[in-house]
């Protein structure tokens, strides 16, 4: 769920405490079908396909993991954004220092550009 929707907000405005459980779970409830996440609570897990499965049901696992993937670099993208902002600023201030081997300074910089392809 993207942390700036209006339909989080009722969430938040509507914390859970002891005596108000009915009205946050329909809240909850609300909230999970109008963001397309509602079958995480009603169906199982499917489980992996074997190596003889049809190429139907591997297609349709795939596109599960597919989509879960989608929903992760939905909610935690900015994060990785800040992260990619961080390692291009250390790789454009990054200077080699009096006296350090070259083979420090190309292990940091490699170490930076992986960070940066993660």
């Amino acid at each position: 769920m993207a942390s700036f929707s209006p339909l989080v907000v009722i969430l938040n405005q509507n914390k859970l405490t002891g005596s108000n459980y009915v009205d946050w779970k329909r809240n909850l409830d609300i909230v999970l079908i109008a963001e397309k996440h509602k079958y995480v609570l009603t169906q199982p897990c499917p489980s992996f396909p074997s190596l003889d499965a049809p190429l139907e049901e591997k297609q349709r696992y795939d596109q599960l993991a597919s989509d879960i993937m989608l929903s992760l670099k939905e909610m935690f993208g900015e994060q990785g954004r800040s992260a990619r902002q961080e390692t291009m600023r250390q790789i454009y201030n990054t200077k080699m220092a009096e006296g350090t081997s070259v083979r420090e300074h190309c292990l940091r910089m490699i170490s930076n550009l992986n960070t940066l392809e993660v």
